[in-house]
């Protein structure tokens, strides 16, 4: 399974990427996470000691220059497009509780995107283990869908975007879903995240008809006392993790789906 993850920040979407890393690991799954989100937290969510310690893969100047003939911040000139990167998983991942995670992070931009070095090498990245039939891989992305060019949507059995009940979030959402038409990414599933009540769960599906639901996470302050003790979420809710769970088979049910052009 393939999925890249996506949301406003602060929705909990490192949190379900951690637990759906988790979750898939337990099942048996061969599982990569990429984080490419500038404010790169998944290692440490999972778990990771010490996860300051490890530096992003677009902070590693020397190895980009080498992959892909241009030094970050050299401006201007060019540059591959299609680096290699086949042997930056075995290299560059660290592994905890059967997860290996590479650090990718992104180029914080004020524009549509960044056509650099870094993140050349970044959607390259992805792009690899993408097209690696026997992992699954889930791509932890900032609130937007940037590293998902046209070369790689077809590759992504879903994206997730993460929500809760605000109206900030479903307007982030609705950007995403725009994004995502643009690109001809049409496999969009929500999830609903931090959900109290059942007002909660109705407030989305009636704000956000056009997209549907793969699952409903409900809040768990044991949750948040797990993140903030630096405890992997797994483990620390059974509701949670049930929901999970359950959001994992819906999604691994749609990939047999042919979506509607």
């Amino acid at each position: 399974m393939k999925l890249a993850i996506t949301g406003k920040g602060g929705v909990g979407k490192t949190t379900f990427t951690a637990l759906t890393c988790a979750t898939l690991a337990r099942q048996g799954y061969e599982v990569f996470a990429i984080d490419a989100d500038p404010n790169a937290t998944l290692l440490g969510c999972l778990g990771y000691p010490n996860p300051e310690t490890v530096e992003p893969l677009v902070k590693l100047a020397d190895l980009i220059e080498e992959r892909t003939g241009a030094r970050p911040g050299s401006g201007g000139g060019m540059f591959r497009m299609n680096p290699f990167v086949a042997d930056i998983p075995a290299e560059y991942a660290r592994e905890i509780d059967g997860v290996r995670v590479l650090v990718a992070s992104a180029v914080k931009t004020g524009g549509a995107g960044c056509y650099c070095p870094e993140n050349a090498m970044v959607r390259a990245l992805i792009s690899h283990l993408l097209l690696e039939a026997d992992v699954a891989l889930l791509v932890d992305l900032e609130a937007g869908i940037e590293h998902l060019g046209r070369g790689t949507v077809d590759s992504v059995d879903q994206l997730v975007i993460v929500t809760e009940p605000s109206r900030a979030s479903v307007e982030t959402v609705k950007r995403i879903q725009r994004l995502a038409a643009d690109i001809r990414l049409h496999r969009v599933a929500a999830v609903g995240n931090r959900i109290r009540t059942a007002a909660d769960r109705e407030f989305l599906k009636s704000a956000l008809p056009d997209i549907e639901f793969a699952g409903f996470i409900p809040y768990d302050d044991r949750i948040c006392d797990a993140e903030r003790a630096g405890r992997p979420p797994a483990g620390a809710s059974p509701a949670v993790d049930e929901a999970v769970e359950r959001t994992i088979r819906i999604l691994e049910d749609k990939r047999n789906i042919t979506p509607s052009h």
